[in-house]
């Protein structure tokens, strides 16, 4: 028994998608301004590894819990404008960030980013489902991709931008905000008049093809896989480019040259995964994910320079194809509610980045980067557990 779609559609509106797709570029190029310039932060404010890891947190965690929440309430009260509203939290965090002269300044900063994301995933996801025309994997990897390629040109414009000029320079920034702003009105003027069309056309009641027991156990495995996918990452985005520094002697730009390499192979492996999922099954894509990382990340702790360079491209192109799939998954299991399903799995990749963060930085602090990519290395064993998602209707 098949699951009834939302907001059907007869064709992608692939302007309104590409523009959402644009737009999570811009969002998250932003955020990995933040990331790539913490060894200047390091050494600009003497941070141990636990402070690095809060701030983190501190972004992180606080865009967790309230993405949830926004989805919840846009599900049945939608707010179109909340989308060009989001870019402008994130500027100026930004603006807070280039001009910080305590600890105390950057973990505020940390925060207003996190809630300019927290206000941006959940509708623009939605309006990217909307715009997919019924191919929700490749819509939702599309924009998960801008996302993706967001992260990984943001530590090369901050090696570009900031590190030669120092920690004012982030404000150079707040002009990518402002082009967000621009694209995000265009994208809320077409939600606004999807909806005011929407109410003058009786739709079906949407309803789950699955039990209670289904969706819960469901929902608990895909936690279980989003903290094995997250927290590592969270390892390679927060602490990778430390160690290269640390334990083969790189310079600091030289980093940032190769966490733009890992992330790269996220931002490939992120598009295929959607179109993949839509042709095989999500369950199909989020188990070979997971579990399919798990021969490369063991290995990765023992490589050369060089080594562990080409190992975080197949880590990247394989751990980044689950997360679009998980999605797709989670609102076919309940449909209707794809507001809170993006709030909440955008949410918990933010919370379990940001918590792992911290526990890593602690980890970090008491042993070493070494062995915390070490004990790093076994956590995408947990993608065993994708064995135990219940089926769903093989697509056609």
């Amino acid at each position: 028994m098949s699951t009834i779609s939302l907001h059907p559609q007869k064709a992608t509106h692939y302007a309104v998608l590409f523009a959402a797709a644009g737009c999570h570029l811009f969002n998250d190029t932003m955020q990995a301004v933040l990331y790539a310039v913490y060894p200047m932060l390091r050494d600009s404010f003497a941070l141990s590894f636990t402070q690095i890891g809060m701030i983190t947190m501190c972004f992180q965690v606080l865009a967790s819990i309230l993405q949830p929440l926004i989805g919840a309430y846009t599900d049945k009260k939608p707010l179109p404008w909340i989308l060009p509203l989001a870019p402008s939290f994130t500027l100026a965090g930004l603006v807070m960030l280039s001009v910080a002269s305590s600890y105390a300044v950057i973990l505020a900063a940390a925060m207003t980013i996190g809630i300019g994301s927290a206000l941006f995933h959940p509708d623009a996801s939605r309006v990217s489902r909307l715009a997919s025309g019924g191919r929700y994997g490749f819509a939702q990897s599309t924009f998960q991709v801008g996302g993706n390629l967001g992260t990984a040109i943001g530590p090369l414009l901050a090696a570009a931008i900031v590190l030669p000029r120092g920690q004012g320079a982030i404000a150079w920034f707040a002009l990518v905000a402002m082009l967000a702003i621009i694209v995000l009105g265009f994208v809320a003027r077409w939600y606004r008049d999807h909806l005011a069309a929407k109410a003058l056309t009786p739709t079906p009641a949407t309803t789950s093809a699955h039990s209670r027991q289904h969706i819960a156990l469901a929902l608990s495995i895909l936690v279980a896989l989003m903290f094995s996918k997250f927290v590592y990452t969270s390892s390679l985005s927060s602490f990778y480019s430390f160690y290269l520094i640390d334990h083969f002697g790189v310079s600091n730009s030289d980093a940032q040259f190769y966490l733009f390499v890992l992330l790269a192979a996220i931002a490939v492996g992120t598009f295929a995964g959607g179109p993949i999922g839509d042709r095989f099954g999500t369950k199909k894509v989020i188990w070979f994910s997971i579990l399919g990382t798990l021969p490369f990340s063991l290995a990765l702790p023992y490589a050369s320079l060089w080594g562990t360079i080409l190992l975080t491209i197949p880590i990247g192109l394989i751990i980044s194809s689950a997360f679009s799939a998980m999605i797709v998954y989670a609102q076919e299991l309940m449909p209707g509610r794809v507001g809170m399903i993006s709030g909440l799995f955008f949410g918990l990749a933010f919370g379990m980045g940001g918590l792992g963060a911290v526990g890593l930085g602690w980890l970090g602090d008491a042993t070493s980067i070494d062995f915390v990519f070490k004990v790093c290395s076994f956590l995408p064993a947990i993608g065993i557990l994708a064995a135990l998602l219940p089926d769903m209707k093989k697509p056609s």
